[in-house]
């Protein structure tokens, strides 16, 4: 797949539907307060921060190409959880597990993409990588989002495009 730059990803990544035992290795889906396994999970704050606001991710954040998205750089907080959910359109997220440092080919083949419908609410494990949400419909998806309110200081970036270990997010 050709980006906007003309050059190609050596993997093309199609979006799974959001399960919770596909997700289980990046994170987990809150339930309602009536399930038994509410309250089995918890967020995990090492800097007493937790904090609630609203973010957006636009689809002009990140190179086009001609079936989707390109996944260039991923992200990952070391000292806290992280719970999002669309808000107005259905988003993708990317995503790789928190005990690779996507050094090579083999670890870049652990990065897995997530469509996630407004409304549909996820958590990130502490130090799992992730890219988006970005919308998959309209230029920008608004996001509810609960983090640590000093993430800028645990903003962990590893450049996947410098490392040729780039993915293309297709959708469709």
């Amino acid at each position: 797949m050709m980006s906007s730059n003309g050059s190609e990803a050596k993997r093309v990544l199609v979006p799974e539907p959001l399960t919770e035992e596909a997700w289980s290795p990046f994170g987990w889906l809150p339930v309602a307060d009536t399930d038994p396994r509410d309250g089995r999970h918890r967020m995990t704050f090492e800097w007493a921060d937790a904090h609630v606001n609203l973010i957006g991710h636009a689809r002009a954040e990140v190179p086009r190409t001609r079936r989707g998205l390109r996944c260039e750089m991923l992200y990952r907080h070391d000292t806290h959880t992280q719970a999002l959910m669309p808000l107005n359109v259905p988003a993708v997220i990317a995503v790789a597990p928190a005990d690779v440092e996507l050094d090579d080919e083999a670890q870049a083949g652990s990065i897995r993409a997530f469509r996630i419908e407004p409304l549909e609410p996820l958590v990130l494990n502490r130090g799992t990588w992730h890219w988006g949400p970005f919308p998959i419909e309209g230029p920008e998806v608004r996001l509810f989002n609960v983090q640590g309110l000093r993430y800028a200081e645990d903003n962990r970036m590893v450049d996947l495009a410098a490392k040729d270990l780039a993915v293309d997010v297709d959708l469709g």
